[in-house]
């Protein structure tokens, strides 16, 4: 994927060597995520995108898109737009689910991955893979995981990456989790969201929480695989940008040009890397 000479390049810029976890983000893959509410509102002058013309999240340096094919049995109804557009784009094609606490695990995991077969046949897409996610709700509990990870392996021979919606509750119930259950979890890349280091994020009063201190508080992975670093929070009849940004650490509220705001994350490995894992956690759906 080429860049161009006045590309603006999304960073996050650290002040000292190295970055979190031994990783460079300011130089890591960058990687979006969309869903029904996206595109937010025009904010400001730059590029605008749509969910049929994603060219300008590309031109600003993104290598994927994880686009959102349903909450539960409610489908997202621009979910087809999306990953056409992506793929058009020749971006890395990504698909999560959010996993509401009913119906079943197992229910779930059967319906997004056949909408995703459905989809990108429909779509015509190019014979790449698409990256499977579960994005699970604060109320999840290790059961709830173990059964939506072993039954997308079990139907399709990929282990889904986790999202988790971060709540004390969440970590509390993952940290007590049996032995086994870790097992199966852990084999499950974690794709951390961490918008801030303070507030409800705290790290236990033991200052300010880095991606790699909230992985701890899981007790589960070793390593996290990816990092939402920018979300979207709806105050006061306006999209407004939450992100990592400390004295040491700064991120921008927008992602190079574009004129909305938008969910943004990092890849923690080279590009060589992130396709490597997009093949090892995506789905050949053709």
């Amino acid at each position: 994927m080429k860049l161009f000479s006045l590309l603006i390049i999304p960073v996050l810029l650290c002040q000292c060597g190295g970055g979190f976890g031994g990783t460079s983000v300011a130089d890591s893959p960058a990687v979006l995520n969309v869903s029904g509410w996206d595109p937010k509102e025009v904010q400001r002058g730059g590029q605008r995108y749509t969910e049929h013309n994603v060219a300008p999240m590309r031109q600003n340096g993104a290598k994927g898109l994880i686009a959102r094919s349903a909450k539960g049995n409610e489908l997202d109804t621009k979910f087809a737009s999306f990953i056409r557009s992506a793929d058009r784009e020749g971006m890395l094609v990504g698909a999560y689910h959010f996993v509401t606490m009913s119906p079943s695990p197992e229910a779930q995991a059967d319906a997004f991955v056949s909408r995703v077969r459905a989809t990108a046949r429909s779509q015509g897409l190019s014979r790449r893979k698409i990256l499977l996610v579960g994005d699970f709700d604060t109320k999840s509990t290790p059961d709830r995981l173990v059964r939506f990870i072993q039954r997308v392996e079990k139907i399709c021979g990929v282990t889904p990456v986790v999202y988790l919606e971060n709540s004390a509750a969440l970590r509390t119930q993952l940290s007590n989790a049996s032995a086994s259950q870790k097992r199966i979890i852990r084999r499950a890349p974690y794709w951390i969201a961490l918008y801030g280091p303070s507030g409800t994020e705290r790290s236990m009063g033991r200052g300010d929480l880095t991606p790699d201190g909230l992985m701890e508080q899981y007790d589960i992975w070793d390593e996290w695989a990816m990092w939402q670093y920018g979300g979207v929070l709806w105050q006061n009849g306006r999209s407004n940008a939450k992100h990592y940004s400390t004295s040491s650490w700064r991120s921008p509220r927008y992602f190079g040009n574009l004129s909305q705001p938008t969910e943004r994350n990092v890849f923690k490995g080279s590009e060589k890397e992130l396709y490597a894992f997009w093949d090892r956690h995506g789905l050949a759906w053709w």
